[in-house]
């Protein structure tokens, strides 16, 4: 019996396998560092407040100058002091989290480390702080992801539904643009004639291929299921064609007593004979293997791809509309906005 594989969680160090000694481990310090960045990101907003005019000013009004004053002169140095701490304990944990990702290989080059994890080593600068934030959600997302409520439910459906109306109003930017580039490029420019030339150049057996199915499904089928009726009226047509050749009535005619016997049965064999003319020529066009391609269908349409239609007008039209019309139903269906549509479901199911 085939053991169950267990899970595996992704920490900051490495995906460790759930319940193990190391995993409790990681999961541990990963809450201490998210508690830890919250906390020093916390502290540093506060000391810009109160370092402020702002904070000056607040301080005033609610009549509390000593306790600022407090602050600025006893409270702030060690603000300091902690934060060149804390910015060492980031440079160094990063730089442990790097030798271990070499020595292990968790990735395939040993300098992917610092591209994947850029907003740690940007927010150890001064000025770039902020972005310490990130690696606090990062933690919480992947946490939350594995079952860890860390964050409210209802903060993690906010941050992940503004996140991808975020992403999805600069991705349809970024579209939108690439398609008006395309648009207009095929309209000013006379390079997009070669352009449509090397498409229909390209799809050549593709045309083949489909054409031969086409025919294969519609025609064949439908012969299939007219062949009697075709056939008989072929013969019938022979007959009556038989019947108006009167030098053929009237050489039977000079026959004493067997001649019209003769007529009804040249008639009838003309008939016949019509009718399983029919039912040959029918044949090879009524097969309905679908497995295997018809190869008369497939003669026919290979023939007809071939046929020579570069630097004509009505197919450059065609292929032309063809494209416009493409990348205007790709044009509407970006613009849909897909995060007011959750938007608004949401409120009547508010209100509901």
């Amino acid at each position: 019996m085939k053991k169950s594989e267990e899970p595996v969680i992704k920490s900051s160090f490495h995906p460790l396998r759930k319940d193990s000694w190391g995993w409790k481990i990681a999961l541990a310090y990963d809450l201490f560092l998210m508690g830890l960045i919250i906390f020093n990101l916390f502290c540093l907003s506060a000391n810009a407040i109160l370092m402020s005019d702002f904070g000056e000013w607040l301080f005033d009004f609610i009549r509390l100058p000593e306790i600022l004053q407090f602050y600025r002169t006893e409270l702030r140095p060690w603000v300091v002091i902690t934060e060149g701490w804390f910015t060492t304990f980031l440079i160094v944990e990063l730089g442990v989290r790097w030798g271990i990702a070499i020595i292990f290989k968790h990735h395939q080059r040993w300098w992917f480390f610092p591209f994947i994890h850029w907003y740690e080593i940007l927010a150890i600068i001064p000025q770039l702080r902020f972005l310490r934030l990130l690696r606090a959600i990062a933690i919480g997302y992947n946490l939350h992801s594995h079952g860890y409520k860390v964050i409210p439910d209802s903060w993690y459906k906010r941050g992940n539904f503004y996140y991808n109306l975020l992403m999805e109003e600069l991705s349809s930017r970024v579209v939108l643009t690439v398609l008006n580039g395309v648009q207009r490029e095929l309209t000013t420019s006379t390079t997009h004639k070669q352009f449509i030339d090397d498409l229909v150049e390209h799809h050549r057996q593709l045309l083949a291929i489909a054409l031969a199915d086409i025919l294969q499904e519609s025609l064949g089928k439908e012969l299939q299921m007219q062949r009697h009726m075709i056939a008989k009226n072929v013969g019938l047509v022979v007959n009556q064609a038989i019947e108006d050749t009167p030098e053929l009535t009237q050489l039977l005619r000079l026959i004493p007593l067997v001649g019209g016997r003769i007529e009804q049965q040249i008639q009838s064999i003309g008939q016949r004979l019509g009718e399983n003319i029919t039912q040959g020529l029918i044949e090879p066009f009524a097969q309905q293997n679908q497995q295997v391609q018809n190869p008369t269908y497939q003669m026919i349409a290979e023939k007809i791809s071939q046929i020579e239609i570069e630097h004509n007008q009505h197919i450059d039209k065609l292929v032309e509309s063809a494209i416009f019309e493409s990348l205007e139903a790709i044009r509407k269906q970006v613009k849909v906005k897909q995060w007011q549509q959750i938007l608004n479901e949401g409120q009547q199911h508010d209100i509901s």
